[in-house]
């Protein structure tokens, strides 16, 4: 028996180090790989305004944030013409149909048309159903979807219509990017979780044609849209089983991360709601991974890494069980000293994983005009190992919502605290 859990130890260690290890290759994929890096930026020059776009704004009980968004956008350095905007929400969000409406108004007396909102009165309410009840309003050459709360760059119109022009592709990802990253004992780590997803491990899933697309600043020509039948209603990362689908259909996706041109977000503004947030993401993985469609992939490579992305919630939960084994292991059981050494080296991991993390933060910062101070790296150190543990147990939630059959959407609260920084940023520019 002692020699049974003496093997199951090593093994889970030597898997948990492995497992580690690629993680920390992917967050280091385009600053390592030749290229990589000078392929995922941003064209220095663009070409003239030629492609149309349709955006969808979906928004539920977003009063607070709705009408700057919308002001953003309909403002962005492209043609009026060449734009139209849809704001889409349930009828029963009146607040936001009125803040929308309101901003359309003032527009409107400024000579700006383009802009109107969509209402949808059946179920399910949630954001990929908004978006299917849109898209038959849509009348221009490329679809793209913002939150209700994101602050996009002017530019980002002209960056993917030369990107799609030049390198011929139906779909291009943009980067997003948390901003504030001060704000929550939670949010360095959670906004540099970002900008290593976008900046690095997304390149490396579009280099291999097996890529879960991000939720928003992600771009499609309408007709491919339209092929594929849009989004699934009933999936909780209906972004991630779109970007599959996409793969699966041959489609090449273009993924730019440019730190000049990034849409800006906010972390959640609570652990609870970011305990749901991150809970609806495992829970969309695993309904995507049931749902198979990666299945269709051409090749096997494809096929194995979108296992791996949609099989890592539930490699979580098992490691949230597992940590609480290991901690009753480290109390109860005196074990080998060649044992002990081999159980050590997921700690190195995290170690490796926490001080590139370290750096990210400091590339980030200087990217944005922000600063990152030695306390702010304390922090993240203090906040290093219960984050871990909010994953796992937000993996655990979400298994336990997929075997009790529960699909509601759980939505994250948004209260603009990305404006504040950057409105920060700003004065000390200044």
């Amino acid at each position: 028996m002692t020699f049974l859990l003496y093997t199951g130890l090593v093994l889970i260690s030597v898997l948990l180090t492995v497992q580690s290890a690629h993680v920390l290759f992917l967050m280091l994929y385009t600053w390592d790989q030749p290229g990589a890096e000078r392929k995922s930026q941003a064209p220095e020059t663009f070409l003239p305004p030629q492609l149309s776009f349709s955006v969808l704004l979906p928004a539920r009980h977003e009063e607070d944030v709705i009408q700057t968004t919308i002001d953003r956008v309909v403002r962005a350095d492209y043609p009026d013409d060449l734009l139209e905007v849809f704001v889409i929400c349930s009828a029963d969000d009146t607040g936001t149909i009125a803040k929308a409406q309101e901003k359309i108004d003032e527009l409107g007396r400024e000579g700006l048309h383009n802009v109107e909102v969509v209402v949808f009165d059946d179920k399910p309410i949630n954001k990929p159903h908004g978006l299917n009840a849109a898209l038959p309003h849509t009348s221009h050459d490329v679809v793209t979807i913002f939150d209700a709360e994101d602050d996009i760059h002017p530019a980002i119109f002209d960056l993917v219509n030369t990107v799609m022009i030049e390198d011929e592709v139906n779909v291009v990802q943009a980067g997003v990017q948390l901003m504030n990253y001060q704000s929550t004992w939670y949010s360095a780590l959670n906004v540099l979780e970002y900008f290593f997803w976008f900046k690095s491990r997304l390149h490396y899933h579009a280099h291999w044609g097996s890529i879960p697309l991000g939720g928003n600043t992600v771009f499609f020509k309408r007709d491919l849209l339209v092929r594929l039948g849009g989004w699934d209603e009933h999936n909780l990362t209906e972004d991630a089983d779109l970007g599959l689908r996409v793969s699966a259909a041959g489609e090449r996706v273009r993924v730019v991360y440019d730190d000049r041109y990034v849409t800006k977000e906010e972390t959640p503004p609570t652990l609870g709601h970011f305990i749901r947030q991150r809970t609806r993401w495992s829970q969309g993985f695993m309904q995507t991974l049931r749902k198979g469609t990666w299945k269709q992939m051409p090749t096997r490579k494809q096929r194995w890494l979108a296992f791996y992305v949609l099989a890592f919630p539930h490699g979580q939960a098992l490691l949230g069980v597992y940590l609480l084994f290991s901690l009753g292991m480290i109390l109860l059981f005196k074990v080998p000293v060649l044992v002990a050494l081999i159980s050590y080296l997921p700690v190195l991991m995290l170690v490796a994983h926490f001080l590139t993390s370290v750096v990210g933060l400091y590339e980030f910062t200087e990217a944005h005009g922000l600063e990152a101070s030695a306390s702010a790296v304390v922090r993240m150190a203090l906040a290093w190992y219960p984050y871990q543990l909010v994953l796992c147990y937000a993996a655990m939630r979400a298994m336990r919502r997929q075997l009790q059959g529960r699909h509601d959407w759980e939505k994250t609260q948004h209260v603009g605290a990305h404006r504040a920084q950057a409105e920060g940023a700003e004065s000390r520019v200044a």
